[in-house]
């Protein structure tokens, strides 16, 4: 499992991707969130914008990211 570190409260799905490296664009970013091919937690989320926390944990094309403090 990789990790990304955040100085702030919290990121938002589509940011993270980018910032993981996981997607070049915030739009392929938008496509694949709302094409259901991104989990948050365990559960399938389509809101590009869902916030994530501290302990959150993504996967995306079989990658998993955990959301850690900076």
């Amino acid at each position: 499992m990789d990790t990304i570190r955040i100085k702030d409260e919290f990121i938002k799905l589509g940011q993270a991707m980018k910032l993981a490296g996981l997607v070049s664009e915030g739009v392929d970013a938008k496509f694949q969130i709302q094409e259901g091919n991104v989990k948050v937690n365990g559960s399938v989320e389509i809101r590009r914008g869902k916030k994530l926390y501290i302990g959150d944990v993504f996967s995306f094309e079989g990658k998993e990211i955990k959301i850690e403090q900076k």
